[in-house]
């Protein structure tokens, strides 16, 4: 009976010796021509040449921006007087492997890569020029291999141009693919933290699969790009921060690509987008920064509102502005007064919120804490406080009762003073209720700028205060108001399906940022949190016992802290391995030791290579094996040329990477691993 092992050799055998043998005749999966869309130039013209890539399938070569490779470079020998302008770089491709997942921007299949060249004024007419260059470019499929070739071109001198129909298309699409923000549509770029939001609007055109190629590494190109299209003709593009990013980040550069065109009449998937961050270009007037806080305004002075709303604070509206109307010995000015100190009260509870929460969060920053959406942490944090304020509105448990009857206390003085701590504690403490709704305030608050929070907080508040205010200054009007019911429980109960569904979205987000085990372990964190929730409401109920009481507490509390745990999201743990450059000198000096030796030929741009890196050596038993070992780790860098490492890989028949070697102590001929790792291969071959 064949064992794991073996089953599992015998699968992966035809994959391997697939890989292998296509990395072994790589060097001719790109061929390189420079092509010209005329056959004659004018003498002093400019024209177009191009670099023509022949891809055959499954191969890729790379854009200005690549990833995780390097882009096509051309080194020109022109005779004097001729020059070259830079590469004209067409709209690119998501590069993926064959996992599904992103490694890179490029190009497949043929592709044009357009120059322009000028000629001397004294290119004599009816002469012939050869010019020359060489072309390099990294060419990626499974393995990476890097690809180089002498290029040529010659051409003639005419008094009016010729132009050659076979590659004139071509070159004029490539060169055509990339266009500047067309009349009627303005663009926006806008950076918050660790987030950057790309807004359009006045788009001609309806939008397909959009995705943002960014020119330098301001953008992590392997992340989600969330779309948000909230109207016909308008498209948001919410982009990450490189985490090592080290520029200034002051502009948003680079190329959105979409599957159709931007433009109705013409094919031009590629827009360039070039912005500095929180100033808007086009020629359509856009506002779109102003617009969106005063949305969510208008959203915060609306939540304020509905505050009333809650069984626990409007059945004694009516009887609090009957309190300030027999406080004031029904003076009309003495009772406006009472009600602006109230609002008072409530604007200051809101404010210490504002910034007690500002403090956590700036001390957080400097902790490291790492307050942001991009922080899978702080998403998961934020999500079971959603859950845990969705369900206390659903009615699984009441917030603050015994806070209720402390409030009462400090409301019943009497006087201005009375009338500020009623807003108060209408705000933190007598209305229990409310604090559900304080959940997205408090996410607002961590998420938004400093500033916008303290307004965002300022809006609830003044939505909250404005019906007392409203009937401070015409106390008639409690007559209008509808009597309190059972239709105010119902309200807040379907008000909690809301959180339910932001719940639901932080968990999507949640699944980008961590592996397909860690978005499982995330779900079942959440669900122990709900249960720690329902035990608590059900053990705490009132009329409750004391014994009831302190289970619905400890067992909770405790079933919460493990229900965080479980779900918390882990990032892979480092290892302590040392990697030592290689060298055939430290090979020798290592196997005269009688010490074994592993070699890992490898590149920054090898996506294979970086995938075995975290497969291999995020495996706890291949580490400590190592250790155990005292295994010599070398790495042979090859992401920028060596030729000791090209000659090298020559020597064991090879011309990619990745390449990796053991040597074993007894001296033996080194065992030769396959271009795919598990931590199973590798174990099997120290041991």
């Amino acid at each position: 009976m064949l064992n794991s092992l073996m089953l599992r050799r015998f699968l992966i055998l035809p994959l391997l010796l697939l890989v292998w043998t296509a990395g072994a005749s790589a060097q001719d999966q790109v061929k390189a021509s420079l092509v010209s869309a005329k056959t004659s130039v004018q003498p002093g013209g400019t024209f177009l040449v191009a670099l023509r890539l022949d891809h055959i399938p499954l191969w890729h070569t790379y854009w200005i921006n690549p990833g995780t490779g390097y882009p096509t470079t051309i080194e020109w020998d022109l005779p004097e007087g001729w020059t070259a302008g830079d590469i004209q770089w067409p709209a690119p491709k998501i590069i993926r492997d064959s996992h599904g997942t992103i490694t890179g921007n490029g190009y497949k299949n043929v592709t044009y890569l357009p120059i322009p060249l000028t000629a001397p004024a004294n290119f004599e007419v009816g002469s012939t020029v050869t010019l020359r260059g060489h072309a390099d470019w990294l060419m990626c499929a499974d393995v990476c291999i890097p690809g180089d070739s002498p290029i040529e071109l010659t051409l003639s001198a005419a008094a009016e141009s010729s132009y050659d129909p076979e590659h004139e298309a071509g070159i004029k699409a490539a060169l055509f693919s990339v266009a500047k923000i067309p009349p009627g549509v303005s663009a926006l770029a806008t950076r918050t933290g660790d987030r950057i939001v790309l807004k359009l609007s006045g788009l001609p055109v309806e939008v397909s699969e959009p995705w943002f190629f960014a020119s330098d590494a301001l953008v992590q190109f392997d992340q989600p790009q969330t779309i948000n299209q909230p109207a016909p003709g308008e498209l948001e593009l919410t982009l990450a921060v490189a985490e090592y990013y080290e520029g200034t980040g002051d502009r948003l550069i680079g190329v959105l690509r979409q599957e159709g065109s931007w433009d109705p009449t013409k094919t031009v998937p590629g827009l360039l987008i070039d912005l500095p961050f929180g100033e808007a270009v086009g020629s359509a007037t856009m506002e779109a920064a102003s617009s969106s806080l005063l949305g969510t305004l208008a959203l915060a002075f609306v939540g304020g509102l509905i505050l009333n709303l809650m069984p626990c604070v409007f059945p004694v509206l009516g009887i609090k502005i009957m309190g300030f109307v027999q406080q004031a010995g029904e003076d009309r000015r003495k009772v406006a007064l009472h009600g602006w100190v109230f609002s008072l009260g409530v604007l200051a509870s809101f404010w210490a919120l504002a910034g007690v929460l500002a403090v956590l969060r700036a001390s957080g920053d400097q902790l490291g804490w790492g307050f942001q959406l991009q922080s899978p942490g702080f998403v998961f944090l934020l999500a079971g406080v959603m859950l845990v304020f969705a369900m206390a509105m659903s009615g699984v448990f009441e917030f603050g009762l015994r806070a209720t009857g402390v409030g009462s206390n400090l409301q019943s003085k009497d006087g201005l003073t009375g009338s500020f701590f009623t807003g108060v504690l209408a705000t933190v403490v007598a209305t229990p209720c409310s604090a559900p709704f304080l959940a997205p305030a408090l996410g607002a608050a961590l998420a938004l700028p400093i500033s916008e929070s303290f307004i965002v907080f300022t809006a609830i508040a003044v939505g909250l205060s404005t019906p007392y205010l409203l009937l401070s200054l015409f106390p008639g009007a409690i007559k209008v108001l509808p009597r309190p019911g059972a239709w105010m429980e119902t309200f807040k109960q379907a008000m909690a399906f809301p959180l339910y569904a932001t719940v639901g979205y932080l968990v999507w987000v949640l699944a980008g940022q961590t592996t397909e085990l860690g978005s499982l372990m995330v779900i079942f964190g959440l669900t122990v949190i709900a249960l720690a929730v329902w035990l608590y409401g059900r053990y705490t109920a009132p009329g409750a016992s004391a014994y009831r009481r302190r289970m619905g507490w400890g067992g909770g509390l405790a079933i919460l802290i493990f229900g965080g745990m479980l779900g918390w999201p882990q990032t892979p743990a480092a290892t302590d391995l040392v990697w030592e450059k290689w060298s055939p000198a430290a090979v020798r000096d290592a196997q005269a030791a009688g010490r074994p030796i592993y070699v890992d030929f490898t590149a920054r741009w090898c996506a294979t290579c970086q995938t075995n890196k975290k497969i291999v050596f995020s495996s706890d038993e291949v580490t400590q094996l190592i250790r155990d070992r005292n295994v010599l780790m070398l790495k042979g860098d090859w992401t920028n040329r060596d030729p000791a490492i090209t000659a090298e890989l020559a020597r064991w028949g090879r011309s990619a990477v990745p390449f990796n070697l053991v040597y074993l102590a007894d001296g033996s001929e080194p065992i030769i691993l396959p271009e795919l790792l598990t931590p199973g291969i590798v174990l099997d071959a120290l041991e």
